[in-house]
């Protein structure tokens, strides 16, 4: 059944698209500047990139440390007393000598280190693992509350400026009704209370453009904050919305494949997992260690000497080389209580990841229903706001029918264009909610991907 010619051009407010439209941004649009710009997003990234570090730190513990150290010294010193000297004539005397000596010494070494047994750095790695799984997941989840983010902005757009301009007609109509009232009763057609009551409804509605216009502005706002750039004209949704039911339409299923897909639920998961490797971790404190150890050193010296019982000062070279293999055993037997404190610390951190992990699951649980029960509830939503907006318009125009002929009253007619005010406003929101609701739904089960915005967006015109 066609809707009543009436409800068309209430409806045109909203659904209709104008020339200017041809021009006006779309979903993809605004969804691709926000990728490139939004700082939420690219904050998630930047973290999880810095979580992945872990893992290479991780994995350095268990590779060769090789080092090298070049030392350079130089000493000096004299000393003095009586020593026995052979004069040239083959006899002894007892003189007092003095002698001065510069010592110099040059080490050059390198070193190579190999853990070959230590479980605590394999934990660590796995524990490493996990996190950047972890760090990983939240980046996907980020990825995925940006493409709701950008739905929402922009339909609460939308939305906001089908309120505005429901309220400016809604102005204009009571201030017609203003007009008319004063007519009546500048010809004794009416009292004065039909022309105060018209004018007191006709204030109100003028607060409500300027509330409706300030909305507006502020959901532009908060559109522009996620682009950086200013929103231009949006496209609208189109009329004919297909109000198609969630697939598969067992609320059980989507909480299924929730726990199994979530990004948000898996990242908790590896937090889970990340806790029972420290675990692991700290226990392997009690564990003996295994180090092996190669050293190789070159030693030159050389010194410059002079004695007062000499004519000529001497000079001495000298050079070593070592080559040092061995392995080290660590056994530890008693740190003060310190590794069953790490112990404990982990199992307490293991046991508040799991309450975590339990409660992020109930949660999922809880909003992949609620999802799916307001998709379900919004089909009936869309058909009644829709059929509300037919009747409210039929009642407007017959309480207008009968305030001319004195039937009805301007209270009447006052309250029911009030009333399709409020039948167009919940119509606009019960769609916009509609579709919203939709991409929540796959949200809430971790499925969301980019396609999902595109078949939103082409419902757009």
């Amino acid at each position: 059944m066609n809707a009543p010619r009436s409800l068309s051009i209430a409806l045109a407010l909203v659904l209709g698209a104008s020339a200017s439209m041809a021009h006006a941004d779309d979903l993809m649009q605004i969804y691709s500047e926000a990728r490139s710009s939004d700082p939420q997003l690219a904050g998630a990234e930047a973290n999880s990139q810095a979580i992945s570090e872990n893992v290479d730190q991780a994995r350095s513990a268990l590779l060769p440390q090789i080092g090298a150290s070049l030392s350079y010294s130089k000493s000096h010193g004299t000393s003095g007393g009586p020593q026995f000297v052979t004069n040239p004539d083959g006899s002894q005397s007892l003189v007092n000598v003095s002698t001065s000596s510069d010592n110099y010494s040059r080490t050059l070494s390198g070193q190579l280190d190999q853990s070959i047994l230590d479980l605590s750095k394999w934990t660590a790695l796995k524990s490493a693992r996990a996190s950047a799984k972890a760090g990983d997941a939240t980046y996907e989840a980020a990825q995925q509350d940006l493409l709701i983010r950008v739905a929402t902005f922009y339909f609460d757009v939308l939305t906001a400026e089908d309120a505005l301009k429901f309220a400016q007609a809604n102005e204009q109509a009571l201030g017609r009704q203003m007009e008319q009232a004063q007519q009546r009763f500048d010809v004794g057609l009416s009292a004065i209370t039909d022309v105060n009551d018209a004018k007191a409804q006709h204030d109100t509605s003028v607060a409500n453009v300027i509330t409706a216009r300030n909305t507006l502005d502020d959901n532009k706002e908060a559109l522009r904050q996620l682009t950086n750039k200013e929103p231009g004209e949006l496209k609208k949704l189109r009329d004919d919305l297909p109000l198609n039911k969630p697939n598969p339409e067992s609320p059980d299923d989507w909480v299924n494949v929730a726990v199994a897909q979530s990004p948000v639920l898996s990242s908790y998961a590896y937090d889970l997992d990340a806790a029972k490797a420290n675990i692991q971790t700290a226990r392997s404190g009690h564990l003996p260690t295994i180090n092996g150890r190669i050293i190789y050193s070159k030693n030159p010296r050389w010194s410059d000497n002079s004695a007062s019982s000499f004519n000529d000062a001497f000079h001495t070279n000298s050079e070593s080389w070592s080559t040092t293999v061995g392995l080290t055993l660590n056994v530890p037997i008693f740190s003060g209580g310190f590794t069953q404190s790490r112990v404990r610390q982990s199992i307490y951190t293991r046991d508040a990841a799991q309450d975590q992990y339990e409660l992020q699951k109930r949660l999922i649980e809880r909003s992949t229903r609620n999802s799916y029960r307001a998709v379900i509830a919004g089909v009936s939503q869309v058909e009644a706001t829709r059929q509300a907006v037919v009747s409210a318009q039929s009642s407007l125009d017959a309480t207008q029918a009968g305030y001319e002929v004195g039937t009805r009253t301007i209270v009447d007619v006052l309250i029911s264009q009030q009333q399709l005010l409020s039948a167009q406003s919940s119509y606009s929101q019960a769609r916009h909610a509609f579709v919203l609701n939709g991409l929540r739904l796959k949200q809430a089960a971790g499925i969301i991907e980019i396609q999902d915005l595109e078949a939103v967006n082409a419902l757009l015109e």
